[in-house]
């Protein structure tokens, strides 16, 4: 139960970090500090990496409704990879808030 649950809530914020790159770039961007120009120049590279999170939340999600635990498995790993590369290449928040659910519902999955 507790090992679904927290997958689920990786699905969830991967939802909300999809819709925050995409549409709600202009306001996160500039919690990151950019002004209006890093703003635009940055928009369509936002919007693919909400379309990756889009496509791992979705994907994430049908391998736990389908109960396919070696994919979750993978799938739980790489967000773990991606929230340290995140963490190191540009906000050491981005794996306290990526990476941590992550690393708890791997951690949940795999005892």
């Amino acid at each position: 139960m507790l090992a679904a649950a927290t997958a689920w809530i990786v699905v969830a914020l991967h939802l909300v970090f999809a819709l925050a790159e995409s549409v709600g770039w202009s306001g996160m961007a500039r919690r990151f500090g950019y002004d209006a120009k890093a703003v635009e120049t940055t928009r369509a590279l936002a919007l693919n990496q909400g379309a990756y999170n889009a496509g791992l939340a979705c994907v994430l999600a049908w391998a736990l409704i389908a109960g396919h635990g070696a994919t979750v498995v993978a799938l739980l790993a790489y967000v773990v990879a991606m929230a340290v590369v995140g963490g190191v290449s540009v906000r050491w928040t981005i794996f306290v808030i990526q990476g941590v659910p992550a690393v708890l519902a791997l951690a949940a999955r795999l005892v």
